[in-house]
């Protein structure tokens, strides 16, 4: 039976995780922030410190954790191949066990379609509640959508789980934001056609609002509901990012939609977005940019509030200097 020594497993364990997707999985990787994501798996996010892949809650410091928590190697054929060496404890200067000895492997590619894959549920919500507040959004939209089971506390990381449904209620989707991070991104295998939508205050309304994120539909449903900027009363669906694909299935599944406002984020990325929708057959899309000059929906909401926070201390002051 194969087997590597004690220097050998000692030696792969001081190879970074980092240093390793660098170097062999570069075409797999992109930048976000600080750290990387790997593009066959979008919530796993690998930096100086370590791996985590959020929507399984493991992580890792080594690039040994990532072959055999990730990649799926057995420990033998994983310290083979960060080194490049084969077993040891077989003799290979005997010529029969040359020719049946098992070869260095090769990296395995990607999986082409993960398995989707949620969080597990805390046993409360209260630090997403808690978060979203501290962002600004109502109370009672966030505990509306708990309610309806459209988002949820996971158990290791208590992120904000965001769900997403397909017509027969079924989970599609998910949209992982950390409470206690910058870390954003999508359950593993998570289907973008299915993202997460705040249903209509108006079941008759023939318009749909598109945002970059669940946490800018919010901001946009609070900003409203406070009095900031104008109702609005049809549907507001998250894309998950700047692709187009949940609109596209959301307004084929539902004809009576004709009119999109497109709340994007004002940025390049944002704005190639909203001229893409604006192509879209069978409805009229209006551009709606985020208030006082801010790039996404959420920082104008905080902005906003805090404006009024001034405003109402000045007026304040002003009466009891008055009184």
């Amino acid at each position: 039976m194969s087997r590597v020594s004690r220097d050998q497993l000692e030696r792969a364990r001081q190879i970074a995780v980092l240093d390793y997707v660098l170097r062999y999985e570069r075409d797999n990787l992109k930048r976000v922030g600080s750290e990387y994501r790997l593009r066959d798996h979008e919530s796993l996010a690998v930096g100086e410190k370590g791996f985590y892949w959020h929507s399984r809650e493991i992580g890792g410091k080594t690039a040994l954790d990532f072959l055999v928590n990730v990649r799926g190697y057995g420990l033998v054929d994983a310290v083979c191949l960060l080194l490049g060496e084969q077993p040891q404890g077989i003799d290979y200067s005997d010529r029969s066990v040359r020719k049946t000895q098992k070869p260095v492997p090769e990296a395995k590619p990607p999986p082409e379609r993960p398995t989707f894959a949620m969080p597990r549920h805390y046993k409360n919500n209260n630090r997403v509640v808690a978060y979203l507040q501290s962002r600004g959004i109502d109370r009672d939209l966030i505990l509306d959508c708990i309610s309806r089971g459209d988002l949820y506390e996971s158990a290791l990381r208590h992120d904000c789980v965001f769900k997403g449904k397909d017509e027969n209620d079924k989970t599609r989707y998910a949209a992982i934001r950390s409470t206690t991070s910058a870390f954003k991104g999508d359950a593993e295998g998570s289907d973008k056609r299915f993202s997460f939508l705040l249903p209509p205050d108006n079941s008759n309304s023939n318009a749909v609002a598109a945002y970059e994120s669940p946490v800018d539909a919010l901001s946009h449903h609070t900003m409203s509901k406070q009095g900031f900027i104008p109702d609005f009363d049809g549907c507001r669906l998250s894309l998950g990012g700047t692709s187009i694909l949940g609109l596209e299935h959301f307004l084929e599944h539902n004809p009576r939609i004709t009119h999109c406002l497109v709340c994007t984020d004002n940025d390049e990325a944002g704005n190639n977005t909203a001229a893409k929708i604006a192509d879209l057959p069978g409805i009229t899309a209006e551009r709606l940019l985020p208030p006082l000059g801010m790039t996404d929906w959420n920082d104008a909401l905080l902005a906003m509030q805090k404006a009024e926070r001034i405003q109402n201390r000045v007026f304040s002051n002003a009466r009891q200097e008055r009184g």
